[in-house]
């Protein structure tokens, strides 16, 4: 330590902050050149209230003196260090080389500004200390008592409303999932974010701070509203900072409470509309968004207060980092912050949880740009946030090791964490039986489906559900008065004509009309051959030996039926088959002969075991099985247009054979099937899937 203690900058400002959660006192140091706050202990208070000593040892003398502190030089050593990192020493004669190092190292290089900068950067728009001032007391009413009673009532009212009309409410939202709703949402967002920042705001004006820009924030080039309250650092009651941090969520549920309240009394038309994006907008976004604790939102700044923990993100890293080399090399090195073990769990556990959302949410926020918008933008997104919250943060851990590698090597603990490390990569690297699982459709080899034509009657049911017929036998009986009709009309004109033609040949008059009633009987008979072809789809034959099932219990002689009525199915006896689709990943990993089984759906349906037949070397253009279709219950996305199922993406038909034959119970069934694929690495699954992105996207 040196002889003297260099000068402290004029500006700084010191005043009373609340207490810790130790319970000792604290006091807030304001930077107001850079609108910075810093809290101090009462060791680092102490010293600074006696900094104008300028001597080392008499300082700390008059603290020990003074005060039941036992202050020692590695005391002092370390608030000056502070001092000097943070640039609240006034610089030295000669000190401009160490201010412009500093600088170069907090800037880093230009990629690494690049990277910070479009992962969150400010650009304040509005000064808007000045005139919030005069707003201010002319808002006081939003404060009281009443209001806040009215808006809780308002609220209950409210919710209470939409859950009456529920049905209608969400029929709504359905109807605003459109491109102009997605403008109308966007509007109304916008809106209530402008509300929320001003909340904050005019509660952090009504306690006395400056307000000194407010502006948008870019979190990963998605833009956020923000205000700069800096200022409430100096507020001394927790109370307060709590009040300024919450104002903004506050702000959105009182738009919540009385937007839905408006939803529910106003009628039809653009004022309920709206009334109905700002309920849902609000109510959304504050709880998903702003009360999240995991960014530095809202939720952080109540979290951080509430626990009395200023950087509550930092001091959580610090000590997972620490409890997991702790876990994995044991090497007994002191914890960053003494805390009660409860609280301690729960800090590391935050930290993990705080690591594992933002990553979600930057790599959500690539795939949406990968998705609808430029897609080599998303591929790039996509890399540089896996680099920087998953890659560097790994590097710099390593490093770390690096450094403790003398103690590592003779740690036993790190000894079983490497062998863990290296069974782990094993089983990342080491092929893998895998199963390729679908959704299939159990049928017969060979069917027949028997539907009504229209306008029909039905006579008679000659077979029974499930019985054995031969081939020819006739399965069903059916009519029709129109074609009996033409049937009795046909008949008659057919017997007309041929008596007339017999009898011209013996009649002089007569035999010159030969002819045309020749011609005539011969259209009457093609249409009595007509009537007799439209009367096999009334009476259908078995075209082959088979069995009749699925046949409806309640139908009856007399019934009339719809055209196109399903009636039943003759299946061939043989063995049965399931059909199914195969995306393009999973369907590189089967071929022809591998083994499978299909579970049917339901409790009573067979479990079958199956071979691969064959696969498709083409994707299917359009579905031919609507049963497996997303929509009725199957695995296969697909749209429809024009009365056709398009699937969603490329997927293979799969046919597979059964291994013994069933009884013809049912004419099909859906139901779940596993194929045994081929073995494969998890890590060359992965390469795969990442190397034909990319070739994809590169245009090739």
């Amino acid at each position: 330590m040196s002889s003297r203690l260099p000068l402290l900058r004029q500006e700084l400002s010191i005043s009373v902050g609340p207490r810790l959660a130790d319970g000792q006192p604290s006091w807030t140091l304001h930077d107001p050149v850079r609108n910075l706050f810093f809290q101090l202990d009462w060791p680092s208070f102490e010293m600074l209230n006696r900094w104008g000593l300028h001597e080392p040892q008499a300082l700390l003398a008059q603290v020990n003196r003074d005060t039941t502190l036992q202050l020692e030089a590695g005391d002092l050593e370390r608030l000056q260090a502070f001092l000097a990192n943070q640039q609240l020493l006034q610089p030295a004669l000669g000190a401009a080389a160490e201010l412009a190092a500093m600088r170069d190292r907090q800037r880093g290089s230009w990629y690494e500004w690049l990277l910070h900068n479009y992962l969150f950067f400010r650009i304040p728009l509005l000064k808007p200390d000045r005139w919030l001032g005069r707003l201010t007391p002319q808002l006081t009413f939003l404060f009281s008592p009443l209001f806040l009673w009215l808006t809780l009532a308002a609220g209950v009212f409210g919710l209470a409303g939409a859950y009456r009309e529920w049905d209608r409410f969400t029929a709504t939202l359905m109807d605003t999932l459109s491109w102009q709703g997605a403008l109308l949402y966007g509007c109304a967002v916008t809106f209530a974010k402008i509300c929320h920042e001003f909340g904050h705001a005019l509660t952090a004006k009504r306690y006395g701070c400056r307000v000194p820009a407010m502006g948008i924030a870019f979190l990963v080039m998605w833009p956020v509203a923000y205000t700069d309250t800096n200022e409430v650092w100096k507020l001394p009651r927790r109370e307060q900072r709590l009040a300024v941090a919450g104002a903004g969520i506050a702000t959105e549920l009182m738009i919540a409470a009385w937007a839905t309240l408006a939803w529910v009394w106003l009628p039809d038309g653009a004022p309920k509309q709206l009334a109905f994006l700002l309920s849902t907008t609000t109510w959304i976004s504050t709880v998903v968004i702003n009360a999240s604790p995991f960014m530095r939102f809202d939720g952080y700044f109540l979290l951080s207060d509430y626990l009395g923990m200023p950087n509550l993100h930092n001091r959580a890293f610090a000590l997972a980092r620490w409890d997991l080399r702790e876990r994995l090399f044991a090497l007994g090195d002191p914890v960053p912050e003494p805390f009660p073990p409860r609280l301690q769990k729960g800090l590391i556990l935050f930290a993990w949880m705080v690591w594992i959302y933002r990553l979600v949410v930057f790599l959500g926020i690539a795939a949406l740009v990968y998705h609808f918008f430029i897609k080599a933008v998303g591929i790039l997104l996509f890399m540089v946030e896996i680099s920087w919250f998953v890659a560097l943060p790994v590097w710099r851990e390593l490093q770390a090791w690096r450094t403790r590698w003398s103690v590592l090597r003779h740690s036993r603990r790190a000894k079983r964490s490497a062998v863990v490390f290296l069974f782990l990569a094993g089983l990342f690297l080491i092929p893998w039986p895998n199963r390729v699982l679908s959704s299939g459709l159990l049928q017969p080899s060979q069917r027949l489906a028997l539907y009504a034509p229209g306008n029909a009657v039905l006579e008679a049911l000659p077979v029974k559900n499930g019985q054995q017929v031969a081939a020819g036998m006739p399965l069903l009986r059916l009519s029709t008065p129109e074609l009996a009709l033409r049937e009795g009309e046909t008949s008659a004109h057919q017997d007309a004509l041929a008596w007339q033609s017999a009898a011209a040949g013996l009649d002089t008059a007569s035999r010159k009309d030969w002819q045309v009633l020749h011609d005539q009987l011969v259209y009457a008979n093609a249409e009595s051959a007509t009537v007799d072809s439209d009367l096999q789809r009334y009476r259908p034959v078995a075209p082959n030996a088979g069995v009749l099932v699925d046949i409806d219990p309640d139908l009856r002689p007399g019934d009339w039926l719809k055209g196109q009525e399903y009636l039943g199915s003759l299946i061939t006896p043989g063995r049965w088959q399931v059909v199914t689709y195969i995306d393009e990943e999973a369907v590189r990993r089967i071929a022809k002969g591998d083994r499978a089984l299909f579970i049917a759906d339901g409790m009573s349906g067979p479990v079958v075991h199956l071979s691969v037949s064959s696969i498709d070397r083409d994707a299917s253009r359009t579905l031919g099985e609507p049963e497996l279709a997303a929509t009725f219950g199957g695995d296969v996305l697909v749209r429809e247009k024009a009365g056709a199922l398009y699937p969603e993406h490329a997927v293979y038909r799969v046919l597979l054979v059964a291994d013994a034959e069933l009884p013809p119970t049912n004419p099909e069934w859906r139901g779940h099937v596993a194929i045994a694929g081929q073995w494969e690495a998890p890590a060359l699954r992965f390469l795969r899937t990442a190397a034909s992105v990319a070739w994809r996207e590169a245009g090739f």
